[in-house]
């Protein structure tokens, strides 16, 4: 399957087979699953054959017939390289000696039996699987390229320009197969990814010793080392020693990151620093990174809105001119006074124009170097329509914790109150009473704190709601809340001034207390990422809002909203609030997206226009519910999902404009009687050639 138009093909061939339930293309791997009976899989065999395709079995079922086929000829090949250009440079070579005889060589029978001979064996050599598709199209009445091309051909050869013809498939088969490899650069483009995981590991053996095994045969629950400068084999997390780790090639990260004890790391990645052991979490067939291949390939096979124009055009276009060329034949003689010969010549050129590869094929390998180029930087997408759709974004809704935010508080100010006790004591004792808690909270101030000083704690008590309670070195503590300080009667107006400094930034308030007074004051606050500044100044300079939607109360979500610079923020929301407000969202700005990376924003990202699910700390149920995932978590992926979609979008309609006006230019010299067959091959493989190249310009584009 070259290209869309060829997949219609076997859709159409295959439309009348008993039982069908289904046909599933992948494009990109040139393969087709087929939903039917058993017993209806013979038929459907002899079906693509007929329609000039050799299928080939890919892999069984299990318990069942074999389900994928391939397209085994020479053009659609990717393992096959340039299979087959020897042969075509001798067409060519054949045929230029038919165009050598024909102006150089004497009139006379042995000149046209001689240079006859030679162009027929140049289109058998250049020809012979056009022909063969070509004349299944035509007992079927399907006039694509194949069917055009064997009559035009035919044709041409037949009225005495047997030179022309040889010429005219000599170059269009070697036009066809540069073609091919260019679309294979696009389809390919993410798969070269598969060749950065290693087909090894180093596992660890029941014995403590290591073993080097094949990648496909380790077990969930093994552990596997890997050295420095290796890639890792397989996901899993680190239960052994610290590095740094190249995950560009799964987030689209430049820089590499840390990773510890139990951080998660990535099959394909590179360990850039120090040797550490992992406990696989995924099967080799089942590792992140398979899983974005096996999405993009399924976002390949989807059919982008701009595609779906195209083909419908197509389909409307070819009969129309088809039509043209045979009135030029009929009503050309009579009317415009030319030969039947020099009819029948111009009607044969028409047909080559009426050629739609040019403009079926401007449309996926612009879509599909687009998503290759999205995938490169992290960013999954889960089909073209979403790729044209991303830049009609006019507002982007924003959950808060794991999206804006880092999604782990941080101790961010300590206030030490008590005169009578050194600071260093007041500090440990609050680090002690934080450490025996398993509240998020007072885990963040343990940890901001340290290593608590040698003590001993007593009586430990949790107080449900307010905080924790206990006996340090003699001393009676609480640790809690401002409810809790304001029930034991120790708030003053001074220390409620100080409290409220920290709650107008949206901080977490935590006291450590006495019977007798306040001893510190403890803020905590979800840090904003640095990306989220970057990432909402950008969306504003492409001119889209930005709103937050957060569960947190309305004072929290003001204060984030001030310190990332988002337009609009909503607290207190509810799962089916933020739902209500995804709607009046788009009843205000229009096309609105929604980002974000739990269970709660499920619903509101299946309901805006587009979702963005935050990959690396998303639920699996985000992720399901989004249009687009963001493999990293970085929030300027967004502002380059939407620079990416225009861009695309731009060249989609370069590669329109390019091809049909290539083609009206050509029509009209073809009905004027100025455009030859060599002309109209040209315009017809010059043109697709073009648009190929131009789409894969998307694949260069670089982030900023």
């Amino acid at each position: 399957m070259d290209c869309a138009a060829e997949e219609g093909e076997i859709r159409h061939a295959l439309a009348d087979l008993p039982g069908l339930k289904g046909l599933h293309f992948q494009l990109g791997a040139r393969t087709l699953t087929i939903d039917a009976p058993a017993d209806s899989m013979p038929d459907a065999l002899t079906l693509i054959r007929r329609a000039g395709f050799k299928p080939e079995a890919l892999a069984p079922l299990e318990g069942g017939p074999a389900h994928a086929l391939d397209d085994g000829h020479d053009h659609a090949n990717p393992q096959g390289g340039w299979r087959g250009l020897t042969r075509y440079v001798l067409a060519l070579v054949l045929a230029a000696g038919a165009e050598l005889i024909a102006y150089l060589a004497p009139p006379g029978w042995l000149a046209s039996v001689s240079g006859m001979a030679l162009a027929a064996a140049a289109i058998a050599l250049a020809g012979f699987s056009t022909y063969v598709k070509g004349l299944a199209a035509l007992r079927r009445l399907r006039l694509n390229i194949n069917a055009l091309m064997t009559v035009a051909v035919t044709g041409a050869f037949l009225i005495g320009q047997w030179p022309e013809a040889a010429m005219v498939m000599a170059l269009y088969a070697i036009a066809e197969l540069i073609e091919a490899r260019s679309i294979d650069r696009a389809r390919n483009a993410i798969k070269g990814l598969l060749d950065m995981t290693p087909e090894t590991a180093d596992v660890r053996q029941a014995d403590g010793s290591w073993l080097r095994s094949d990648a496909k045969t380790v077990a969930v629950g093994a552990i596997v080392r890997v050295k420095p400068g290796e890639r890792v084999p397989l996901d899993g997390v680190v239960v052994s020693g610290t590095t740094a780790i190249d995950q560009a090639a799964v987030t689209g990260e430049s820089i590499p990151v840390d990773k510890a004890v139990g951080d998660p790391v990535f099959a394909g990645t590179i360990n850039a620093t120090s040797a550490f052991e992992l406990r696989v979490s995924a099967p080799a067939n089942n590792t992140l990174l398979a899983r974005i291949i096996h999405a993009v390939e399924q976002a390949q096979g989807s059919r982008a809105p701009t595609q779906q124009f195209v083909d419908r055009f197509a389909a409307v276009y070819t009969p129309a001119v088809f039509v043209l060329a045979l009135a030029v034949c009929l009503l050309a003689p009579p009317l415009l006074g030319w030969t039947w010969l020099q009819a029948v010549y111009k009607a044969l050129v028409l047909l080559v124009i009426a050629c739609p590869c040019a403009l079926v094929i401007s449309t996926p390998v612009t879509v599909v170097s687009g998503l290759a180029a999205a995938a490169r930087r992290g960013i999954l997408i889960k089909g073209g329509v979403h790729l044209e759709n991303a830049r009609r974004i006019r507002a982007v809704a924003l959950d808060k914790t794991g999206t804006i935010t880092e999604g782990k508080p941080r101790l961010v100010a300590v206030e030490v109150l008590a005169s009578s006790q050194p600071e260093a004591q007041v500090r440990s004792w609050a680090a002690q009473l934080a450490g025996y808690s398993d509240h998020p909270v007072s885990r963040a101030i343990a940890q901001g704190l340290g290593e608590p000083q040698t003590g001993v704690l007593d009586g430990f008590t949790v107080l449900a709601g307010r905080g924790v309670q206990a006996r340090v070195e003699d001393a009676d503590l609480v640790l809690g809340n401002h409810r809790l300080i304001e029930e034991r009667g120790l708030c003053s107006p001074e220390i409620e001034a100080r409290l409220a400094v920290h709650e107008a930034q949206g901080r977490t308030l935590t006291m450590l207390a006495s019977p007798q007074e306040v001893l510190a004051i403890f803020a905590v606050a979800d840090t904003i990422k640095e990306s989220s500044r970057e990432a909402l100044a950008e969306l504003h300079a492409l001119g889209v809002a930005s709103v937050m939607l957060t569960g947190d109360n309305p004072a929290t979500a003001a204060a984030i909203a001030r310190e990332a610079g988002i337009d609009d923020a909503r607290g207190n929301l509810l799962p089916e609030d933020k739902l209500n407000a995804i709607e009046g969202l788009q009843a205000q700005h229009g096309f609105v997206a929604m980002t974000g990376d739990g269970i709660n924003d499920a619903p509101a990202l299946a309901r805006a226009d587009m979702g963005f699910a935050m990959g690396g700390s998303g639920t699996d149920t985000a992720m399901e519910a989004a249009d687009v995932v963001i493999m990293n978590d970085d929030l300027r992926r967004i502002p380059q999902t939407i620079r990416l979609s225009r861009r695309t979008q731009a060249i989609l309609v370069q590669n329109i404009s390019l091809a049909l006006g290539i083609k009206g230019v050509f029509l009209v010299l073809a009905v004027l009687g100025s455009a030859s067959m060599w002309m109209a091959v040209f315009a017809d493989m010059g043109a697709s050639l073009l648009v190929v190249a131009n789409g894969l310009r998307v694949l260069r584009g670089r982030p900023s």
